[in-house]
């Protein structure tokens, strides 16, 4: 059995079948580490001020979190914060205020399911999650209050986050000879109020905050005076209010309105009196569900939404009379845009949308940019995301991303700082492999590209003097850096990190596209990684990598999300090596139009996906170039649910595969007639043959842990050959870099035994 002399945290199991003819203690052939491949800095994050030209980014360095910053002219990057340990603490939510000279951030990971931030280093003392703040001129960084999901005044001396249903906040900037309250470290909340009351927004110039109190079967948008510490709610009714967007002057507050929750599909709490479900006995104050609702409008169920379940005596004989499970305002519309005078609660509307509307149902995510309200629509039948805006003056929606692209989440999007006259966003419009930058202008218009050249950028933050976009670019062989984008358009230029000379940049490949097509004639794109050293007539062995998600799409450089980085070092590392190696854009994922993401009989519901999987090993078998009794496979989360499928099903193309927290069961149904049993790698346990290396925290809040214990089970039972690594306290992707490192050197060693040696 293998020692582990780096990690005694680290727990391993070898399980070996007598047929297994491996000796005990055999010595692994030499791979080369991965750590060199895994040792630059990495950007992850990206924002920039609004009144001056500086950025502030988070870098992951060989698992040592920090924050670092950049002003113009010369933008020279510098550590502004001091954190050196591999100890597993995530900084995330970088925030900067307007001048620039103040930088919030949070230390440690959200909580899990019983209420537990990660603490994969096994401090006895525990882990927290908190704000931190440092000055963007240098200085010792300092803990502001226990939180997350800051929200920084304009000033940079405040910071809003939420708790329990009700919004604190923390003071970040201490005025001398001002003495410190309990509501300035978060020990008593900025405002009670009754309702799960979130989503703080401040006014431009910080004066006011709006907020949104959902309170279970209605919701309102209230905003708090700052100076006269006073609450005023905008227009309260009966309807469902969200997404409050200051105007750029803060004068006026945007805000949606949909219809209140109808009887059929609220809460029910009990047979009580009539207006008190709890019954005559007992107050309206008492229930339990009073001061912190279970669920509210933010759920569903209201504006034309799928009903709740009905109680078991009813035979929903009313659901065809209007209004009892169905709402919608007068002329049958579901969705209002609203603009409310902050001071006096008072508000008009501006834009409805049609009658049984299926393309505006939502206004999430809205922002007030210039004289429009900017959004994004999930356009029925439309195989591309869109954003569109109305005027606050009112009238129709208007189209601005006529681009046919994908355009992937809110880091995304955002504004230009001359008031937001134009969205600047990131797609892979006409480039569909990559990602570049595009701009068009609020009010509608013709998009342009903005970024040239064959890398990938994303993440735009425009700089206030609008000369410039910061991006976070990727090449086929420069991992993430930080780069300045000309705003009239340009290459980008890499002002963050300088890679030294233990990179290996030589050593890379710049990756190809090949298609293949699966056995269903869906056509499916993967990125083939060919080695250097290839010579003709040789035949190689081969790996299929499978990324996560399902919702992900590989790139031919490195990628904008973390472990999809590594991966993509990991393929060139294994390239390196001699392997071929191919990456499989499998069907429902992101990038190639919803309906490919939206593709039939996915996952429990027949897993058509592995077919895309088997087609990419099939081309590589058909390849003059592999060796076709010599194929492997590896992959992460859905990945490794694929792996695993791989091994049950077709050990006879697959000799080996590494499953890394992967998936084995859909759901908790052993039923071997069940479909989503039967899509399970479970349900073809009696085919796998291969031997598997499998990875996995305990403390995973993506896939249960017990997916990987009910495996093992099934493996024993059947002596098939694994290895295993359990981490315990880690999460779904290792917090700590020593890990992957090691991860990866015993992954390498396995291959190398079970793939390219095929023992």
């Amino acid at each position: 059995m293998p020692t582990f002399p780096r990690f005694a945290r680290l727990a391993a199991a070898l399980a070996m079948p007598a047929m297994v003819a491996v000796p005990v203690g055999a010595q692994a052939p030499a791979v080369p580490s991965i750590a060199p491949w895994l040792s630059p800095a990495s950007p992850l994050t990206l924002v920039s001020a609004r009144k001056t030209d500086r950025i502030a980014w988070m870098v992951y360095d060989q698992g040592l979190r920090n924050v670092y910053t950049a002003a113009a002219p010369a933008f020279r990057p510098v550590r502004v914060t001091n954190f050196l340990s591999d100890d597993g603490t995530d900084l995330t939510d970088v925030r900067i205020s307007d001048d620039g000279a103040v930088i919030v951030f949070v230390r440690g990971s959200a909580p899990n399911r019983f209420g537990w931030v990660a603490n994969p280093s096994h401090d006895p003392r525990g882990a927290e999650r908190a704000i931190w703040a440092v000055r963007s001129s240098g200085g010792t960084p300092w803990r502001v209050a226990e939180g997350g999901a800051p929200e920084l005044s304009p000033d940079g001396r405040w910071v809003l986050y939420t708790r329990d249903g009700q919004i604190y906040r923390a003071r970040v900037l201490r005025t001398p000879g001002v003495p410190i309250t309990a509501m300035d470290t978060g020990g008593l909340p900025l405002i009670k109020a009754w309702g799960r009351n979130g989503t703080p927004r401040w006014s431009p110039d910080g004066a006011r905050i709006a907020f949104v109190s959902d309170r279970e079967n209605h919701a309102f948008i209230a905003v708090y005076d700052v100076a006269k510490r006073s609450v005023t709610y905008v227009s309260p009714g009966v309807d469902c209010d969200g997404t409050p967007s200051w105007s750029p002057d803060g004068k006026s507050l945007a805000f949606s309105r949909r219809p209140g929750v109808p009887f059929g599909n609220q809460t029910q709490r009990g047979q009580g009196s009539i207006g008190n479900p709890a019954g005559p006995a007992a107050n309206f104050s008492a229930a339990p569900q009073v001061g912190n609702p279970a669920s509210g409008c933010g759920g569903g169920g209201f504006g034309g939404g799928a009903p709740a379940a009905a109680p078991v005596n009813d035979r929903n004989n009313m659901r065809a009379s209007p209004g009892f499970y169905s709402a919608a305002f007068e002329g049958g519309h579901t969705l209002k845009l609203m603009i409310a005078d902050p001071v006096t609660g008072r508000a008009r509307e501006v834009w409805q949308n049609a009658p049984r509307d299926s393309v505006f149902t939502t206004l999430n995510n809205m922002v007030w940019s210039d004289d429009q309200v900017v959004f994004p629509v999930n356009v029925p039948k439309d195989d591309f995301e869109r954003w569109y805006a109305v005027p606050v003056s009112g009238g129709a929606p208007v189209r601005l991303t006529t681009t046919d692209g994908l355009i992937e989440d809110a880091t995304s999007v955002s504004f230009s700082r001359d008031g937001g006259k134009s969205l600047i966003y990131t797609t892979n419009a006409e480039d569909i492999e990559r990602r570049h930058i595009w701009s068009v202008p609020v009010s509608g218009g013709t998009p342009r590209r903005m970024s040239t050249g064959d890398g990938v950028e994303t993440y735009p933050q425009p700089l206030s003097s609008g000369k410039q976009v910061a991006v976070l670019y990727f090449g086929a062989k420069t991992p993430a850096s930080v780069a300045l984008v000309p705003m009239e358009g340009g290459a980008p230029r890499i002002i963050y990190p300088t890679l030294d000379k233990t990179f290996p940049t030589a050593s890379h490949v710049v990756p190809e596209v090949v298609k293949t097509k699966a056995a269903d004639g869906l056509e499916i794109s993967n990125t083939l990684f060919l080695p250097k050293n290839l010579r003709p007539g040789e035949k190689r062995p081969a790996i299929v990598f499978v990324h996560g998600g399902p919702r992900r799409q590989m790139l031919p450089a490195y990628h904008y999300m973390q472990f999809y980085h590594w991966s993509y070092a990991v393929n060139q590392w294994l390239a390196d090596q001699g392997y071929v190696v191919l990456s499989i854009n499998y069907r429902s994922g992101v990038g190639y139009g919803k309906s490919f993401r939206d593709a039939p009989n996915t996952q429990g519901r027949g897993n058509s996906e592995y077919q895309d999987v088997v087609a990419g090993a099939k081309y590589l078998q058909g390849r003059a170039d592999v060796d076709a009794a010599r194929v492997g496979i590896w992959g992460l989360s859905y990945g490794g649910l694929l792996t695993s499928q791989a091994l049950a099903r077709n050990s006879d193309i697959f000799v080996a595969g590494a499953d890394l927290a992967g998936v084995h069961l859909y759901g908790n149904i052993i039923d071997s007639t069940n479909l989503a049993f039967k899509s399970s790698a479970v349900g073809a346990m009696d085919g796998w043959k291969s031997p598997v290396f499998l990875v996995h925290g305990d403390d995973d809040r993506n896939v249960d842990f017990a997916q990987t214990v009910g495996l093992v089970q099934l493996l024993r039972a059947r002596n098939i050959y694994h290895e295993l690594i359990v981490v315990p306290d880690d999460l779904h992707e290792s917090m700590i870099h020593e890990n992957w490192i090691d991860t990866f050197d015993r992954m390498g060693v396995f291959l190398r035994r079970f793939v390219w040696d095929k023992r």
